[in-house]
């Protein structure tokens, strides 16, 4: 985290948040400043230890050191939630949408890569919540000249064969099907990745949290979430948001229609039918793209 950034968050915790701000002691003196706390936070969160170590750097007790960081954490989360953690605009699905486009993937916005005991509540999972009821921007994109409108994640072989998930193929027969399972695997690794990156940078999601209670752990891991986002906003280069204006795509974004029958969509999202030729015609798009380099099968 750079520096400026680290300040501008302190200033505005220590301005908005009460805990952070400034306090005197009984006895008159200035109380524990709002540098650090947030010091003995980023500390916790960075390296993962207890909230003992901090104590000779930082002069600051166990106790207070926890306390901070759930202070710390909530306080994160109230102040830059909307901006850092919010939901896809139309604009953000669109780059997202180019990027998978780039990779040959028309329609693809991402990957998901869950555990076993995700996959077991995954019918009552709000991921497509937005898409069933209606808030969530309309797409439009063709693959291999067939028109789709809904959406698609990378997913290993444990996911369920629904319109909204493109797995690979386990034990691929014939060149097409190599290429696919080829080009998907590799990609489909992008959130494991993405993980990677945040239990480096900080390693409190990484190490087990048995001291505390769900909620807490809950906040740890959305205020992570929200540093990570603001720190790869602020070393992005600019530039990058604007390099696909001018180029054609074979995708529209639509602002969404609420209007709608919710089990239509639902059925839709869950359709087995779509699922298997959408891949299909992935596979015939993929081989059309790529399938002349030798190299590639």
């Amino acid at each position: 985290m750079n520096k400026p950034l680290f300040l501008y968050i302190v200033h505005r915790l220590s301005t908005e948040v009460e805990y952070f701000q400034p306090k005197q002691e009984a006895t008159g003196r200035s109380g524990i400043s709002p540098l650090q706390k947030c010091t003995a936070t980023i500390r916790q969160l960075a390296y993962g230890g207890g909230a003992d170590p901090v104590d000779e750097y930082l002069r600051l007790g166990e106790t207070t050191s926890r306390k901070c960081l759930h202070h710390f954490a909530a306080g994160i989360i109230h102040l830059f939630d909307d901006e850092y953690l919010r939901r896809p605009t139309p604009e953000d699905l669109q780059r997202l949408l180019h990027v998978g486009e780039q990779r040959g993937f028309p329609g693809m916005v991402g990957s998901i890569d869950c555990t076993l005991n995700d996959l077991n509540i995954l019918d009552r999972s709000p991921v497509f919540y937005d898409i069933i009821n209606g808030n969530a921007p309309q797409v439009n994109f063709y693959v291999n000249g067939r028109e789709y409108n809904l959406a698609y994640y990378l997913t290993d072989g444990i996911y369920p064969k629904w319109a909204t998930f493109i797995q690979s193929i386990r034990l691929p027969q014939g060149a097409k099907k190599i290429l696919f399972a080829q080009t998907q695997e590799p990609i489909r690794k992008g959130v494991e990745r993405a993980f990677g990156v945040l239990q480096a940078r900080f390693v409190v999601v990484r190490n087990p949290s048995n001291l505390w209670d769900k909620n807490k752990i809950s906040n740890i891991m959305r205020a992570c979430l929200i540093l990570h986002n603001m720190i790869v906003k602020d070393e992005r280069n600019s530039n990058t948001l604007e390099e696909f204006q001018d180029e054609d795509f074979t995708y529209t974004v639509k602002k969404a229609t609420r209007p709608g029958n919710i089990i239509a969509r639902r059925k839709e999202v869950r359709d087995p039918h779509i699922h298997q030729q959408l891949k299909q015609d992935l596979i015939e798009h993929i081989w059309n793209k790529l399938g002349h380099f030798p190299n590639n099968i």
